[in-house]
């Protein structure tokens, strides 16, 4: 009796790990079609005469709020004064 509820176990443990590495893969499998979507976006705006390093920039810049993007500029404002940039 205790080796049939070992057995189930192994088994619903076995089921539900397949599962969750079923649903990851499909998952990757969609980040790699989403990430591909974005390379041709990026291929379409350089073709139109677009520089995509900056539009990347801003897209980083774009998901933070007002005070990181402060912050970071200060700092970097401060780098570039004691290496003699500005």
């Amino acid at each position: 009796m205790a080796d049939e509820i070992t057995e189930t176990s192994n088994t619903v443990a076995a089921g539900q790990l397949r599962a969750f590495i079923e649903r990851v893969e499909r998952l990757e499998e969609e980040k790699k079609t989403i990430a591909d979507d974005i390379k041709e976006v990026f291929a379409e705006a350089k073709g139109t005469g677009f520089d995509t390093k900056a539009m990347r920039t801003i897209i980083r810049l774009r998901k933070k709020d007002q005070a990181e993007r402060e912050e970071e500029e200060s700092i970097l404002d401060l780098y570039k004064a004691a290496l003699g940039m500005v």
